[in-house]
């Protein structure tokens, strides 16, 4: 058991007491440890041309052009898809273009921490090159204006702990088990092909036929290849 699957034990265990709004939404509708999908239509989301700037509590979208509205409907079904179980990554575009140009980098060094994986807050500080940063590091991603799909959840401290969360500690919890409990790479038998969980190729791949890889390297070791449209071999 490694550290991140003791901590996961260790929240379960534990009653969480949160205050807020955001917080508050976990408790009332989580059904189960890894039981998300009620929550995929209490999310506000807002989005320009670019892609979607903004996920809160709340119902709805708020986009202006037809373009927006796109972006939007993309990022609705997307989140559906990822809290049931059914998602690991996100192809929708994301409007960063509000925020600091610190941020902004943060924000983009936390889409690239793999799926289901966590990284510290230090180590992400190291990444961008700003090694003693981890405390801004902490407040950007705390800011972070679309969260789940940019997944600053995935970051934690050093030790093992959670961090702050603007959803709550609760709600990290749920979405890091989530991720170890969906596989993130499926195969087809017949056609011998790898995709990511979510790819509209993969989605159409029959139950008698699917194959859980643990990596793009094992999948290709028994003759797979990977999938041209979703790439998991470029994944982070």
């Amino acid at each position: 058991m490694d550290r991140m699957d003791t901590a996961l034990r260790e929240f379960f265990g534990d009653a969480v007491v949160l205050g807020g709004r955001a917080h508050r939404l976990v408790p009332r509708l989580v059904g189960g440890p890894v039981t998300l999908e009620k929550l995929a239509g209490r999310f506000r989301i807002e989005a320009t041309d670019r892609g979607v700037t903004r996920l809160y509590p709340g119902r709805g979208v708020l986009a202006e052009s037809a373009r927006a509205r796109r972006h939007a409907a993309q990022a609705v079904e997307e989140l559906g898809e990822y809290l049931a179980g059914r998602r690991a990554f996100f192809s929708v575009d994301v409007d960063l273009a509000g925020v600091a140009p610190f941020q902004a980098r943060v924000l983009a060094e936390a889409g690239r921490i793999p799926f289901g994986e966590t990284e510290s807050y230090a180590e992400l500080a190291r990444r961008i090159g700003r090694p003693r940063a981890a405390r801004a590091v902490g407040n950007a991603l705390g800011a972070n204006p679309v969260p789940v799909i940019v997944p600053c959840h995935r970051v934690i401290r050093g030790d093992g702990s959670w961090g702050h969360y603007a959803f709550g500690g609760e709600m990290k919890t749920r979405l890091l088990a989530l991720e170890r409990a969906t596989p993130a790479l499926v195969g087809c038998a017949s056609t011998r092909i790898v995709c990511r969980r979510g790819c509209p190729h993969e989605q159409r791949v029959g139950e008698a036929n699917r194959v859980v890889f643990a990596s793009v390297p094992d999948a290709r070791s028994v003759g797979y290849r990977a999938c041209r449209a979703c790439r998991p071999d470029a994944a982070a």
